[in-house]
């Protein structure tokens, strides 16, 4: 077994991955972007390197960074948790080249087969499981998929091939679209996965969601441990996740689970992941699925899965364990036949959004109330404590709230009490979405689809929900302190390892926030995101501005200075919490001044373009 692990990740996965090694007697390494300097991961590790900015690409990115830092540690494992590095092949295969430092996950080349979707399919197809119809060759032109539709119907899905999580997929639902489209897959695929192939599928439009989570050993075994059943989706990105499925026969369930082991065998793949199928409705459905209803292969996730803890609940086998001895060369000890699904269980992804402003992420404040549930059956993952400040630069959710029943009646009513006990103050959060959830007539019957949450759900009830359990979600400020007692931390780096000092003073005045370098100076720290173009702009002119409704990066400018335009007409593309936002022009006029480049990182208020 390992001596030391680096967890290359940030938040709730690395603490959760932490925990596991520690129950393994395992040292653990955090590393930490600028922005992530007193957040939860790094006060649970052993040790914590900084590895760059606050800026993703320059810090939980950086290859040789974090292989620096698990050098520096003398760490002997380094393991991905999800995003960030977790599906990328190529530092996968970095960190196999490093001598005496083993990679927790599947090897390089299976996630190269794996993670670029067209290799996917063809291996599938292969292995006889089946895939919904579409291109095994990557896409280039607009005509191949105005061909495509021609043949196939619309709407197409195209979807860049390192992607995942609804990143980098576009509809196109009809001729018209293909063009704008085709370009915005590309541009998502590039930026978040270094990769812009796209391919094509024929595009289902009321499909469940279903995946199976796997677990393989280097010694040729491959074990399915059940589904879960995703399909509460907003813009495709997961809500609510449990497991079982409530829509599945038990014929189909087994159909869907071997058609899963059958394509990770024949990838050679080893460690977790998961096979995610898309399950199509029967119309006018009352009951559940039956072993005819149709499915399709969409990806795998040659990872942990955000909603792996569903999975553990009702099987209770800790998967990060296992990941942890599948990589240390261990084989699996059970068969099959000896995986048993036990009640019920469903996770709720505490998302720091209000829903009723369509679920725009919190741009700042401090959780001036921290305190989460507990009791029989519930469990939550988190990296939190009172008086932490909300980071901003990354992915919206702070927490997962995990709850078992014996069944899942019992399972939802035993949500809605913990959700009722979680008090979050100081910023938003979706639980009044989850609490209304939970008693929707669709979500309770299990007959909700992909597409419930964004085609049929009336938003007003959200609105109401936010309205009446919403409590106080700050103002994106932080609190002042009125204790007289001033407590300073002090943080020291010395050769790139963290060492903290803190001071408690009465009657002292407060002092800057900032570093301490091993000379013992002090410095402030950079804003979050790093440099930030549109808010040090200089403005020329008067004219109207048009600024960041959120803090996020500029992917593309659409315009040129002297272009004229008319009110709707899309000047910036700016990408924030994994999605890419039209920023639009409000009424006509004339561009006389652009402040921001591609590439940079701009804050709430930001200037990024002038028209006269």
């Amino acid at each position: 077994m390992f001596r030391k692990v680096l967890v290359a990740n940030r938040g709730e996965i690395a603490v959760r991955v932490m925990r596991a090694c520690e129950e393994l007697n395992i040292g653990t390494v955090a590393v930490y972007s600028e922005a992530d300097s007193d957040s939860g991961h790094v006060r649970y590790a052993d040790e914590a390197y900084n590895v760059g900015p606050a800026r993703a690409a320059d810090s939980y990115l950086d290859h040789e960074g974090v292989i620096e830092a698990a050098r520096k540690a003398d760490a002997d494992a380094i393991h991905p948790g999800y995003g960030f590095l977790a599906e990328n092949a190529e530092f996968a295969s970095k960190v196999e080249d490093v001598e005496g430092i083993t990679w927790v996950g599947p090897s390089s080349d299976a996630m190269e087969s794996l993670g670029e979707k067209t290799k996917a399919r063809t291996i599938m197809n292969e292995a006889d499981v089946p895939i919904v119809p579409g291109t095994t060759d990557p896409v280039t032109d607009p005509e191949e998929v105005k061909e495509f539709g021609e043949k196939h119907g619309y709407p197409i899905a195209i979807k860049a091939e390192g992607g995942g999580g609804g990143r980098g997929m576009k509809v196109v639902w009809d001729e018209s679209e293909v063009e704008d489209q085709l370009e915005s897959a590309q541009r998502e695929g590039e930026a978040y996965f270094d990769n812009d192939s796209v391919y094509l599928e024929r595009y289902l439009e009321k499909p469940r969601h279903i995946e199976v989570q796997i677990v393989a050993d280097q010694h040729g075994n491959v074990r399915h441990l059940g589904e879960r059943d995703c399909s509460l989706q907003r813009r495709h990105q997961k809500v609510i996740e449990e497991g079982p499925s409530a829509a599945l026969s038990d014929e189909l369930r087994k159909k869907i689970g071997e058609a899963a082991r059958r394509g990770v065998a024949a990838a050679d793949y080893t460690n977790a992941g998961t096979v995610e199928f898309l399950v199509e409705e029967e119309p006018g459905r009352d009951g559940v699925l039956g072993p005819d209803a149709n499915f399709y292969f969409l990806e795998v996730n040659t990872r942990i899965q955000v909603e792996h803890t569903v999975t553990e609940e009702i099987t209770g086998i800790d998967i990060v364990k296992r990941q942890l001895r599948i990589a240390a060369g261990e084989e699996l000890d059970f068969a099959q036949d000896d995986v048993d699904i036990d009640g019920h269980a469903m996770e709720f992804r505490i998302n720091a959004e209000n829903a009723a402003n369509d679920f725009a992420p919190a741009t700042g404040g401090t959780l001036e109330t921290y305190d989460p549930p507990g009791g029989i059956g519930v469990r939550l993952d988190d990296a939190l404590r009172q008086g932490d400040e909300l980071v901003t630069d990354y992915d919206s959710m702070i927490a997962k709230l995990v709850v078992w029943g014996e069944d899942r009646d019992e399972c939802i009513e035993r949500s809605l009490r913990a959700l009722r006990e979680y008090q979050i103050g100081g910023i938003p959060t979706i639980i009044p979405f989850h609490r209304l959830m939970l008693t929707d007539e669709k979500f309770v019957q299990s007959t909700h689809t992909t597409k419930y949450l964004d085609e049929e759900l009336d938003e007003s009830r959200i609105e109401e929900a936010q309205e009446q359990w919403g409590g106080d979600i700050g103002d994106g400020s932080a609190s002042e302190d009125e204790d007289d007692a001033v407590e300073r931390e002090f943080t020291v780096e010395v050769n790139g390892k963290r060492f903290e000092v803190e001071l408690e003073e009465h009657g002292a005045p407060a002092i800057p926030a900032g570093d301490v370098d091993a000379g013992g100076q002090t410095g402030r720290p950079e804003p979050a995101g790093g440099s930030s173009s549109g808010g040090e702009a200089d403005i020329q002119g008067d004219g109207e501005t048009v600024d960041a409704e959120m803090q996020g990066t500029i992917l593309d400018i659409e315009v040129e200075e002297g272009d004229e335009v008319a009110a709707g007409d899309v000047l910036v593309v700016l990408e924030a919490m994994k999605m890419e936002n039209d920023i639009v022009a409000s009424q006509g006029g004339t561009v006389s001044q652009i402040a921001v480049e591609e590439g940079d990182s701009v804050d709430m208020g930001d200037t990024l373009v002038v028209l006269e």
